[in-house]
């Protein structure tokens, strides 16, 4: 299957657990793999054949600075969700990571990996 991935987005926002998070806001890192089949647009070079990458990653830096959440899992999904909106996209992959989590002597990463599949249509 074929994809497009989009790795080392870093971004801005104020989701987080603790009010602080939320007022001041911290660093998120992202990485995505967008599920799309792409052997029309490596058939004719045209970017209407593709996923255009340059508003997905609009919507997401969009989503991260704007939105407040409690959980990053809650932020990922919202991504997963956005990005799905895509009738291109077959499935995407979120990798989302807080590089600066405040907790008390912890100097690692959070991240949170989630993979969604395109909704199939309601059959009546």
């Amino acid at each position: 299957m074929d994809c497009i991935q989009i790795s080392n987005l870093r971004c801005y926002g104020y989701t987080g657990f603790l009010p602080e998070e939320q007022v001041l806001g911290q660093w998120w890192e992202l990485d995505l793999t967008l599920w799309v089949d792409l052997a029309a647009a490596g058939k004719s070079d045209r970017i209407e054949d593709t996923l255009d990458y340059r508003g997905a990653i609009e919507s997401i830096q969009n989503i991260i600075k704007t939105q407040k959440y409690a959980l990053i899992e809650r932020l990922a999904e919202v991504i997963a969700e956005e990005l799905l909106n895509s009738d291109r996209l077959e499935r995407v992959r979120v990798r989302l990571t807080k590089p600066a989590a405040p907790i008390p002597d912890f100097s690692g990463r959070i991240t949170v990996d989630i993979t969604r599949p395109q909704e199939p249509e309601e059959i009546i």
